[in-house]
């Protein structure tokens, strides 16, 4: 998983007319939650927070927050709100978390190469494209990678056959089918099919 440094500053005000002032003076407020203790405010430089959001937002990555004066947290980017014209920064919320304990994330699917049953006129069907894992913090993976080329006409790759760190679950349903292969014209239902008969789940 991703892991990036935050600097923040705590924040002693609320308030729409402080929030205004604070966001003209290039700070975005923020707010984080959890780890058993009273919410805290803070504020952070827009500039390069937007910088940073821009490498990672959206993906699933452990930030160490680094807090002026206070000590540092281990937190994820809850959310993001912006400024729906200008797409400004308005607030961030961050969740703090405990490396130790194990959670879900959502994992994107990568796929790589070309199946040979497509060169060979197969029909390339992708039937999901992320998959639900299991685990602390540190030990997910940014991505599940699938090498498609040893693919051929009437086989396909489920999830029960990623390669996923040790300590890591599969909450994802492992017959699910990420991708397969079929014969020009076949319809989907029809490859499953054969494919249960067959045992390739």
């Amino acid at each position: 998983m991703l892991q990036v440094e935050i600097s923040a500053s705590v924040r002693n005000t609320s308030g729409k007319g402080p929030m205004r002032q604070l966001r003209m003076k290039g700070m975005t407020p923020a707010v984080v939650y959890g780890g058993g203790a009273e919410a805290q405010r803070l504020q952070l430089d827009t500039k390069t927070l937007m910088a940073q959001l821009l490498e990672f937002y959206r993906k699933n990555t452990v930030v160490t927050l680094n807090v002026e004066g206070a000590s540092a947290k281990t937190v994820m980017v809850g959310e993001v709100q912006t400024d729906p014209v200008r797409d400004t920064l308005i607030h961030v919320d961050f969740c703090e978390i405990d490396l130790q304990k194990d959670r879900a994330f959502t994992v994107p699917v990568r796929l790589t190469g070309k199946a040979k049953g497509v060169d060979l006129g197969g029909q390339m069907i992708v039937g999901c494209n992320q998959v639900v894992l299991k685990g602390k913090p540190l030990d997910i993976p940014d991505e599940c990678v699938v090498n498609i080329a040893p693919l051929a006409i009437g086989e396909q790759f489920t999830c029960a056959a990623l390669s996923i760190p040790e300590g890591v679950k599969m909450i994802t349903d492992p017959a699910t089918v990420i991708i397969s292969i079929i014969k020009p014209g076949e319809k989907v239902e029809e490859s499953t099919e054969k494919a249960v008969k067959n045992g390739k789940k």
